[in-house]
């Protein structure tokens, strides 16, 4: 039994063992309402679901075969339940809730295929249903997670099938299909043992070969390291040592942080189709869990990986410092977070399975290092400006201390003493704090626990106690009304030690770290400050007089946390009796001495710990006090007679009105209010004051003055509630102490319990007869008579004066109000009325709030008055919405049973749910020998999760009860009330709208049967004209919720009113009645699940409308001729295109709807409306998919005549009437033309996806479908600046394709001469239109197209090529891109004309056209080559490759700018597309045409030129007399050869930019690698241009990780490029290397290293200044990541060095010593030196800092580096210098204070 269970009230807990059987009934009931051979059937199981849920919820005993069977049934009906997908996300819920929960009991074998089919079926494929796009994204998640949940119960051999299946849909990198296969094989990929052979050596290295071909993807690194990480995790005996520096290269580099002055993020990201991104959902962070997991499960003893894992936090730990926060600290925060979580779980599965494989557990060495590396980061991050950083640090500080304290704890001390001392930064104490409280229990461990682990641990054990200490007598002071955060920091530390200590005696000594008279001191002490606290508190809000307010509106104290409550209520659940008493009687002597308004809840709380902790000595000090002072008070006043005594006359109310102060006022309701708070859990030691609390209640409610009567009612409330509900009464005294360490209490753990144990359970309040006996009295008096009066007021009509009637029917509803909401579901609930008479009340799950009072018939009883009541308010008094919200109220309590328990549970659980990590001690504890299945938590903590569990379980059990039985009805009194309700929710009142709307949509969530009609009332209203503003408002708004929106689909009758009724409402004017239409309409379509069979049957006794007429009729009101608004014609369109979608499986129905809804779309594509146009091509795309006459590949080879004859579409006599028309096709085109928006800005950026800036959201929710993103063109990446995707409608191009196959040629002979017009049209809009419709032609496929092309298309196509304007090429080129897109789902099939088109554009032009035409062909080009797919080229397709390859490296030095960009990128796309062919196939045929002129490939014949070239332009231009040169140029032409080369040299640049940006570059890194050279040494030179572009080369290139064998050339370039003689080639190379080295610095050797760091030294000396400055910066940024020998050596040889020369220096002050550039250049070692550790202060660096200060001296270029480095020396070290200059003698500290002008407070 689970302990929440185990632990409830005795009552409930017996009643909870009959849970087993009840729940087998529920799956037997589950399989009978299911037939197999009915598919519909599945709609009755769902009402089940959340039933089932309940049990899972409820942790209920269950029987396991049970489980099994359910799950075993679940997936079968999922699977039978295709297409109806609400069905498939209800059953996918529930089952990944039930595999989740018994995943490691169950065996089962789950098949991975249909699953895969489903995805694909209803996600990505173009036909896809009507649903909505809510009701799809929550398909997707539901199926994917439950893929996650059955992946484990995958079969062997699933690996292998999964592998091969989406293996081919990753050949080519450059197709979007690329990212759908790297997501399902994430998805699908199973790593349990069955499959575990699968996964070779030979995988994995293919996996990062696949990973490399994408570079600086997040989406794509994120699916290869989750696969990656689970393979790692879950195969442990698997070695990966080889690939260590390979994976952690990758780690580093998936990390987007800014390395040396460079950018944060990737400069270009690869762009991830927008539905790729939202179906396989990843946030594009970098993934760092999958990293963190990698980390942790690849340490194993003797590995490298713990060496790897340190070099990867040194080079990252910088990051983590406040200074240095930015985009990725979100990123690192979760690295640290999964590291040391993930560390945690290793260790506890290492725990409870010692036998496995000894050598791949963590021992005792592995454990201190990985804890004292990821010190490192905890050590940087512990004082971030960043809220979830602190956090995070403090959580995994306290984890590490369970596992090395005598690393952790010690470093936790030094930073909280560092903390206390710091003046300037004050928000470190309050990150101190909370270590300090997250940590408390281990440091309690570390000194109590006197085994002899070390033998210094005495000094250590002294060393926590003292600051436990320190820590409490610091708390004191920490409480400050002005500093909320520290205070509850402060408060929660307080908690958190003591939840620690059995009990705080007074008499022994065992409250080890504070003697106890010092303790009895601190208590005094404690309470001063508390109470001084409290009289300082400034309420956060102005109370506002309503009867909602809570009993207060609290301050920050009670606002913002449990803290402050917990601590009171576990400080005086620990104290001795001595010391209670202490306390007692303080807070007895505050209690009367003050009046604090401001603090109500507070002190409220107060009381209420102190009572709870010891109700009988509590009450006597502190009730007693406040009930005799609240009635002494009362006394005098002239009382109304309201309460209950009923003697009021007019004469009287008028004088009691007049009386009583404000003061007087506040004090009662003070006194009142606390008093409500403080006996909360006071249960029987009440009963003494019985008498006094009837009088204090009942002159509260006497009183003239309201909010008395409010304080009076949470009184009322407050002491039903004590009486008779279940509470636990010792939560918080401590039961059981330690086993070894005796002062401690032993904290539990759920997964440890088991039945027997149940002793430590909680002791309950069960009512006693004489509680029960004081609560009917109560309700007798308030909620009985109060009753009787209240129909004597609504009858009798007994006042005159409506004021005074006003007055006493708002006391009788509170009395009433409060009476109810006191004993919650203690009063019996209505019963149902059974059609076959009386039934015994079936049995779900347990749960009871308390002792049952009063009897059904008093709920009875009251619904009957309320309901009159309700008539006569109405009526009378329907303007006073204080009336009416406590009427609202108490029908809740009367109808909703259970719903108050629920409220309760949901806010406690939103007060809860940061559970803090002070109260939770993780399973792995390595300082006391202890075992445990899962986290400890304190008594008290358990006990409060299991009283809300009883709450819960409360308002669930008689909930459901209901729902699932076909012959319960609700009784007669909650439809009454429900009547109240729908008066009331269409009131004109906002406020009273929208409570009634909720409890009314709750009444009809419990009783189904009543949604009918109040679907039909509410509709009424919105086609009736004549109803009001509000009535309209308030229909939408229950209409507009879940519960209603699911029953439409099964009701025809709802069904067609609702849709009638919102299609007829467009006489409501007002822009609010429009606007919630509106939006009712949209939620309508978003949520659209389908329609079930039964609205299509003809129902029986002909009262629904049959569906055929709803459609005919709402067709009648979509055309244009109805004068509708535009926006009820746009709604009536989208109707009748969801209806037709549904009607498709209906075999009677649909040809002829769906044919008469396609002519009717077809039409409407010449709508005048431009939203009803956008919906037309939507529906077309939908409706348009037989294509008869579309040829497949076997049928392109045989003349295919004979096949067509009888084959016709079923839609094609009705579209082929349409379209033959006269100028058809050029009206729709005029009217689409106006569809799109041509800004001026049209160059900008704006990647929109059909950017119809004209469409309001809500619009396009209507208009769009849910698959036009999901099938979304264009299908390869596009980076390309002058593809203009955004004015080319993909969308539109397809209808014109579609309708071509579904009415073969007759279409293409109507639209030749539309589109002759077009094409030659003026505006651009107008060829936006010709681009599509006529991309859309040739892509079609179908018969008589290749004739069409030859007569007439190929020459139009031409001519486009030939015209001179400008501003179209984009749509043209993406029509172009359109025409030659692969076909089928991935590309992979070769259109019939692509062939043809490529060889029309790659004829060569008449010589005489203009440059732009030249441009535009080559960007045509680019566009039809992006589309081709590499690895399956045709022959023809090479030879087109070859060819054109030729002409462009021969005119790559063309003159024209714009051209040369095209060449570029068009060679950037032949060249890898050669590539990657060649990757796939071996080069057998063909080979000649590889080679160029000279025999050389390409790639050669480019590298060579580029090298010479790059002397010729800097010797043509040497950079250094730069001015004179540019003119000597202009005036002589000086190198003939130049401005060719120089062009030459640009298309190279862009080449390569253009092949980084493409993310093609990882198939030509040979080539970029000999392009460093030109690209480094033509950073600065006198052509503006092409410096520019060298540049931006240079960016790109410094992201670019290059593998093995391209490595090792890249090094011996940039060596050689260190030392030209071009000191600007220098500098460049110094630059470039910061970043190289970073990112390369696992794979590169050591050898390489050292090569490196030996040429950087050189340049220490450099004779340029600028080289050296930069060399020393490039330097200190070596030495941070490289801890090794080689930074030791340098350190040691850089001060020796100095130090001889400060030597020499003060022998002689000759003028005859080393050159400047020696001196400077030893200086600058140690300025890298000093500059390397920002942060720390190892032994080494006070003597390095020193010697740099002393040369303070020197002449200038020297002098300046000393006082530059020193400066920010100090300021790095600023924050810790209190510390950090204990390291410095007092001379050293001397000598760098000279350095500094101005005098610094450091020193």
């Amino acid at each position: 039994m689970h302990l929440y269970n185990a632990w409830l009230p005795p009552p409930v807990a017996d009643a909870t063992k009959k849970e087993k059987e009840s729940f087998a009934g529920v799956l037997s009931s589950v399989k009978e309402s299911y037939l197999v051979d009915d598919p519909e059937s599945v709609y009755s199981t769902l009402k089940w679901i959340s039933v089932i849920n309940l049990f899972i919820k409820a942790k209920s005993e269950v029987s396991l075969e049970d489980v099994a069977s359910l799950v075993e049934f679940g997936l079968q009906v999922f699977h039978a339940s295709q297409d109806k997908l609400y069905a498939q996300v209800r059953w996918g819920n529930v089952l990944v809730s039930l595999l989740n929960k018994f995943r490691k009991k169950l065996t089962l074998k789950v098949d991975w295929r249909p699953f895969y089919d489903n995805l694909i079926q209803t996600h990505f494929t173009r036909n896809t249903g009507p649903e909505g796009w809510r009701v799809r994204q929550r398909h997707f998640e539901t199926v994917t997670s439950l893929v996650r949940s059955c992946r484990r119960f995958f079969p062997p051999g699933s690996a292998h099938e999964i592998w091969s299946e989406f293996r081919s849909l990753l050949e080519n990198p450059w197709h979007n299909s690329v990212f759908e296969g790297s997501g399902f094989v994430r998805l699908f990929l199973p790593t349990n043992l069955n499959n575990e052979d699968f996964y070779s050596r030979e995988w994995i290295n293919t996996c990062i070969l696949q990973w490399d071909s994408i570079p600086n993807c997040q989406f794509w690194n994120s699916q290869w390291a989750a696969i990656m990480a689970r393979v790692i995790k879950n195969y442990k005996s698997k070695d990966w040592e080889d690939l260590l520096p390979e994976i952690f290269s990758r780690f580093l580099n998936m990390f987007e942080v800014p390395v040396a002055s460079g950018g944060g993020s990737y400069p270009f990201s690869i762009d991830v189709p927008r539905n790729t991104r939202f179906l396989f959902s990843n946030r594009s962070h970098t993934p760092s869990k999958a990293i963190a997991k990698s980390i942790v499960y690849l340490l194993k003893p003797g590995s490298l990986a713990q060496q790897h894992f340190e070099k990867l936090v040194n080079l990252l730990e910088q990051y983590y410092h406040p200074s240095n926060g930015g985009r990725w600290t979100y990123s690192l925060e979760r690295f640290l977070f999964h590291l040391v979580y993930t560390f945690q779980k290793r260790l506890q599965q290492e725990k409870e399975k010692p036998d496995k494989q000894i050598e791949l557990c963590l021992g005792q060495s592995e454990r201190e290092s990985f804890v004292s590396t990821v010190l490192k980061l905890i050590d940087r991050g512990q004082y971030s400006k960043n809220e979830n950083l602190s956090e995070t640090v403090a959580a995994a500080t306290s984890i590490l201390s369970y596992v090395e304290p005598s690393l952790v704890l010690p470093f936790l001390v030094s930073r909280f003493h560092m903390a206390l001392e710091t003046m300037t930064a004050t928000h470190q104490l309050k990150t101190a704090v909370t270590s300090v409280a997250f940590s408390g229990r281990s440091l309690f461990f570390m000194s109590l626990s006197a085994s002899p682990m070390e033998t210094d641990d005495i000094n250590d054990a002294d060393m926590f106690r003292d600051l436990l200490m320190i820590s409490l007598t610091n708390a004191l002071l920490g409480m400050d009304a002005n500093d909320p955060p520290k205070t509850l920091a402060t408060m929660q530390l307080i908690g958190s030690i003591f939840s620690n200590m059995a009990t705080l005696d007074d008499d022994t000594d065992s409250l080890s770290f504070m003697p106890a008279e010092r303790f009895s001191e601190w208590l005094d002490e404690f309470l001063c400050r508390l109470f001084s606290l409290l009289q300082h508190l400034e309420p956060s809000s102005v109370l506002n007089e309503d009867v909602h307010s809570p009993a207060t509106s609290g301050t920050f104290l009670v606002e913002d946390g449990p803290q402050y409550f917990c601590m009171l209520e576990i400080l005086f659940g620990r104290l001795s009796r001595s010391l209670y008493n202490q306390a007692i009687k303080k807070v007895s002597k505050f209690l009367k001495t003050n009046i604090l308004p401001g603090a109500i809840a507070e002190v409220g709380l107060l009381c209420c710990a102190c009572i709870h902790s010891n109700p009988e000595l509590a009450v006597n000090h502190l009730v007693e006090p406040l009930l005799s002072s609240v009635i002494s008070s009362l006394k005098g006043i002239p009382l109304t007679g309201f309460g209950g005594s009923g003697n009021f006359t007019t004469p009287s109310l008028n004088k009691a009105r007049a009386t009583l102060s404000p003061a007087l006022e506040t004090s009662i309701d003070y006194q009142l209010k606390v008093l409500s708070i403080a006996i909360s859990y006071g249960g029987p030691s009440l009963l003494h004051y019985k008498d006094q609390f009837k009088e204090a209640i009942h002159s509260a409610f006497e009183s003239p003055s309201w909010k008395v009567n409010i304080a009076g009612d949470q009184v009322l409330r407050s002491l039903l509630g004590s009486l008779v509900l279940y509470y636990p009464v010792d939560q918080y005294k401590s039961v059981s102490r330690h086993s070894s360490l005796t002062p401690l209490e032993e904290w539990i753990s759920i997964k440890d319990f088991s039945n027997d144990e149940a002793f430590t359970g909680p002791k309950w309040h069960i009512p006693s007869d004489e509680e029960i006996q004081f609560a009917n009295d109560l309700l007798n008096l308030h909620l009985n008579s109060a009753l009787d009066e209240l129909l004597k007021i609504c009858q009798d009509n007994i006042h005159s004066d409506p004021g005074n009637e006003k007055d006493h029917l708002k006391v009788t509803l509170l009395r009433i109000d409060s009476s109810l909401q006191g004993v919650l579901s203690c009063l019996p609930d209505f019963i149902p009325s059974f059609r076959n008479g009386k039934v015994d009340p079936p049995f779900l799950i347990a749960g009871a709030t308390g002792a049952s009072v009063g009897s059904t018939r008093l709920r009875e009883k009251a619904a009957n008055i309320i309901h009159i009541a309700s008539k006569y308010l109405l009526e009378k008094k329907s303007d006073d919405s204080i009336l009416l919200l406590l009427l609202i109220r108490i029908i809740e309590a009367l109808g909703n049973y259970g719903s108050s328990e629920y409220e309760e549970w949901s806010n406690h659980r939103q007060a809860w749910k940061l559970e803090s990590v002070a109260i939770i001690e993780p399973p792995v504890n390595f300082i006391v020998p202890s075992h445990s299945k899962g986290k400890k938590r304190p008594r008290w903590a358990l006990i409060d999760k299991a009283y809300m569990h009883n709450t819960w379980r409360t308002s669930q059990a008689s909930y459901h009860l209901f729902r699932t039985s076909k012959n319960a009805s609700p009784s007669d009194h909650v439809n009454v009330l429900m009547d109240d309700l729908l008066n009331l929710s269409v009131h004109n009142y906002d406020t009273v709208r929208t409570l009634a709307g909720r409890s009314l949509v709750k009444m009809i969530k419990r009783w189904p049967s009543l949604i009918a009609k109040c679907v039909l009332t509410f509709t009424e209203n919105l086609r009736n004209p004549g109803s009001p503003e509000y009535a309209v408002l308030g229909s939408c708004a229950v209409l507009g919720t879940q519960t209603v929106l699911k029953h439409l689909t099964l009701e025809p009758k709802s069904f067609s009113s609702f849709l009638l009724g919102i299609l007829l409402s467009s006489h409501h004017e007002s822009l609010k009645t429009q606007k919630a239409i509106n939006s009712l309409f949209v939620k309508y379509n978003i949520y659209f699940a389908g329609i079930s069979r039964n609205i299509f049957q003809k129902s029986a006794d002909h009262s629904g409308t049959d569906f055929a007429s709803l459609v005919s009729e709402i067709g009648s009101m979509s055309f244009e001729s109805t004068n509708l608004h535009w926006r009820y014609n746009l709604m009536a369109n989208r109707v009748l295109l969801l209806l037709a979608m549904s009607s498709r499986n209906e075999p009677n129905l649909s040809s002829k709807i769906l044919s008469e809804a396609a002519g009717h779309f077809l039409k409407n594509l010449k709508s005048q409306l431009p939203q009803t146009r956008i919906l037309a091509i939507s529906a077309l795309n939908m409706l348009l998919k037989e294509s008869p006459y579309k040829l497949s590949a076997e049928q392109q080879v045989v003349a295919a005549r004979d096949l067509q004859e009888n084959t016709k579409s079923s839609l094609e006599g009705t579209l082929s009437n349409i379209f033959q028309e006269e100028g058809f096709f050029s009206e729709t085109f005029d009217s689409l033309s106006n569809v799109h928006i041509i800004g001026d800005t049209e160059n900008s950026s704006s990647r929109g996806h059909e950017n119809s800036s004209f469409q309001s959201l809500a619009d396009k929710s209507i208009t769009r479908f849910y698959f036009d993103f999901s099938s979304s063109w264009p299908r390869t990446p596009t980076w390309i600046s002058f593809f203009g995707s955004d004015t080319f409608y993909s969308s539109f191009a397809r209808i014109f394709k579609r309708l071509v196959q579904e009415c073969g040629a007759p279409v293409l002979l109507s639209l030749k001469s539309a589109l002759e017009e077009f094409v030659n049209a003026k505006e651009r809009s107008k060829q936006c239109v010709a681009a599509e419709a006529f991309a859309g032609l040739l892509h079609a496929d179908v018969i008589g197209l290749v004739e069409a092309w030859d007569s007439w298309m190929m020459v139009q196509l031409q001519n486009i090529l030939l015209a001179p304007s400008v501003e179209s090429i984009p749509e043209w080129a993406a029509c172009i891109r359109y025409a030659v897109t692969g076909k089928g789902k991935y590309g992979m099939k070769v259109p019939l004309l692509r062939q043809r088109i490529l060889d029309c554009l790659i004829e060569p032009l008449p010589q005489t056209v203009t440059t732009t035409v030249v441009a535009k062909r080559y960007s045509f080009l680019s566009a039809a080559l992006i589309e081709v797919s590499p690895p399956r080229m045709p022959l023809s397709e090479i030879q087109l490759h070859h060819k054109l390859l030729q002409e462009l490296l021969d005119k790559m030095s063309h003159p024209t700018a714009h051209v040369r960009e095209a060449i570029a990128i068009a060679l950037s796309v032949l060249c890898s597309n050669i590539r990657l062919h060649a990757s796939f196939n071996t080069p057998e045929e063909g080979n000649s045409m590889i080679n160029g002129k000279h025999g050389k490939s390409w790639d050669q014949l480019l590298q060579e030129r580029a090298s010479e070239l790059v002397v010729a332009i800097q010797n043509a231009n040497p950079s250094d007399n730069l001015e004179n040169l540019a003119e000597m140029n202009a005036l002589s032409g000086s190198d003939s050869n130049s401005p060719d080369d120089v062009q030459w040299m640009e298309t190279l640049f862009h080449f390569v930019i253009s092949l980084m940006k493409s993310g093609r570059s990882a198939f030509l890194l040979d080539v970029l690698v000999g392009f460093l050279h030109p690209v480094i040494s033509l950073q600065e030179t006198s052509n503006k241009d092409l410096s520019i572009l060298a540049k931006a080369a240079f960016e790109l290139l410094k992201w670019r990780i290059f593998t093995n064998g391209h490595l090792r050339k890249a090094v011996s370039i940039l060596l050689s490029s260190a030392e030209d003689p071009n000191w600007r080639t220098r500098s460049a190379t110094l630059t470039f290397l910061r970043s190289f080295m970073y990112r390369h610095t696992f794979i590169l050797s050591n050898d390489e290293k050292q090569k490196i760091w030996k040429t950087v030294e050189k340049l220490l000396t450099d004779n340029q200044v600028e080289v050296r400055e930069h060399a020393a910066a490039v330097l200190a940024g070596l030495m941070k990541g490289e801890d090794g020998e080689l930074s030791k050596d340098f350190r040691e040889r850089a001060y020796s060095e100095a130090l001889k020369l400060q030597k020499r220096r003060k022998q002689r002050s000759s003028s005859s010593g080393p050159s400047i550039a020696s001196v400077h250049g030893r200086v600058l070692a140690l300025v890298a030196c000093v500059l390397s550790v920002p942060y720390d202060m190892p032994s080494w660096l006070p003597e390095h800092a020193t010697l740099l200060a002393r040369f303070v001296g020197e002449p200038s270029p020297v002098k300046t580096t000393v006082t530059k480095a020193v400066a920010e020396f100090r300021r790095t070290h600023a924050d810790t210098w209190s510390v950090q200059k204990d390291s410095f003698t007092e001379e050293q500290l001397e000598v760098l204070a000279d350095t500094s002008s101005s005098s610094s407070y450091f020193a």
